[in-house]
This record gives C-alpha cells, sequence and structure tokens, in this order.
C-alpha cells in the first residue's frame, strides 16, 4: 500500500500561539517499503503518524493511501478504511485484560464485520510465537509477549499499511530486539507497508529508509 503527504500541515493553539506540530510534509512511501522516522521529543513525528492513519484531521494539504485522499472522507468512511486497511501498533499495548489473546486478536475483524480468515490468523500467531498462549488474557504475559498481540491484532485484518508508534518504547533491550526481529519477520513474509516512529537508532536500522523529523519538517537520512 502506498502513502503519499502532499504540503501537510497540522497547526494547534495553545493560548495565543499556533503551534506548527507538521509544517509542510512530503513525504512518498512506495507500496511494501519500510521506513522508520526518528526525531526529538515534540519533532511533529507522531502528529504526523497520527495524520498518515486517519486518526487526527489535517489543517490543510493532503493524506494520499493507496489513491485514496483521506481528508476527502467523512467520519464513518474514514474509520471504516481505518479498521479494514490500517493496522496500528502503540508504545502502550491497549489490550483488553478481559479478553483472552485470541480475542484481542481477531477484534478488529469482529468489528469491521470481516470474516475472520482463522488459516491467517493461525499463520499469523505462529510466526509471532503467540500458539500457546491464545486462552491466556494479557496480564499472564510479559511486556514482550503484550505487544506480539498487539502486533498480531494490527494484522489480523490484513491491512496493506501498518504504523507503529515507537512499538519497542516500553521494553527492553531483549524483547525490543524481538518485537523488531518480528516487524521484519511480518514485512517479509506479507509484504506490508510499514511506518514507523522510534527514537532508537538501532531499532531504526531495520528499515529500508530512515527519515529525520525537526520542528514539524521531515527530511531523508
Amino acid at each position: 500500500m502506498s502513502v503519499k503527504t502532499v504540503d501537510l500541515h497540522k497547526e494547534y493553539k495553545v493560548g495565543d500561539n499556533i503551534v506548527k506540530a507538521v509544517n509542510g510534509v512530503d513525504l512518498t512511501v512506495e507500496d511494501g517499503k519500510f521506513i522508520a522516522i526518528m526525531g526529538p521529543s515534540g519533532c511533529g513525528k507522531t502528529t504526523l503518524l497520527h495524520l498518515i492513519g486517519g486518526l487526527d484531521k489535517v489543517t490543510s494539504g493532503q493524506v494520499i493511501v493507496n489513491d485514496t485522499d483521506l481528508s476527502k472522507m467523512n467520519d464513518t468512511a474514514l474509520s471504516r478504511f481505518r479498521c479494514c486497511e490500517i493496522g496500528f501498533v502503540f508504545q502502550k499495548f491497549n489490550l483488553i485484560n478481559e479478553m483472552t489473546v485470541m480475542e484481542n486478536i481477531v477484534t478488529p475483524v469482529l468489528i469491521s464485520k470481516n470474516k475472520v480468515n482463522e488459516e491467517y490468523v493461525r499463520e499469523l500467531t505462529e510466526i509471532l510465537g503467540l500458539s500457546e498462549r491464545l486462552d491466556h488474557t494479557p496480564l499472564q504475559l510479559s511486556g514482550g509477549q503484550q505487544q506480539r498481540v498487539a502486533i498480531a491484532r494490527a494484522l489480523a485484518n490484513d491491512p496493506g499499511l501498518i504504523l507503529c508508534d515507537e512499538p519497542t518504547g516500553n521494553l527492553d533491550k531483549k524483547n525490543s530486539e524481538e518485537v523488531i526481529s518480528l516487524l521484519d519477520k511480518v514485512h517479509d513474509k506479507y509484504g506490508k507497508t510499514i511506518i514507523m516512529v522510534t527514537h532508537d537508532p538501532v531499532i531504526a536500522g531495520h528499515a529500508d529508509f530512515t527519515y529525520h523529523m525537526e520542528d514539524g519538517k521531515i527530511s531523508v537520512l
């Protein structure tokens, strides 16, 4: 799934001041590429990710995902597009503790009223090393295992685009290495387009391309 932003701006009003969180970003990501976005805190990288994923509305400019201009979609259409076409992996795992691992994984499929592809989900959980944990609850898992569940949930609807916001931010070095290795496997196996925000240059080194953001602007490293 390809992604393109055109002269993208996002501004917030803080008191009497205007904060330009994203300031004229032009970014093109080809189908099947894995890119990383780095930069200091407050530089706009998470805001950019949210705009690409349709979680936030642009002030001006365009976000085009596979020839679909998200800024022209109404809330209902955008919500369905997000659910079916985009998978999200956040720093906080956002799992539902009262549900089993399997129930957490298939939640996006059920919300979108699609049929669960049992063979695909089974293959996915095997790749992510979750096959023996499907009846467990998140509270019975380690942090690394919980992030694996979050990755599986992001992929359950078989979306073309995966957006990762600091996916290893809450993990120690060992679990961080395991999670990025699994993202590599998912990328290689399924050819997903992955856009990942990270502060860790080692993690960013797994991407095909790395971009740097500062003061709302972006440049390739």
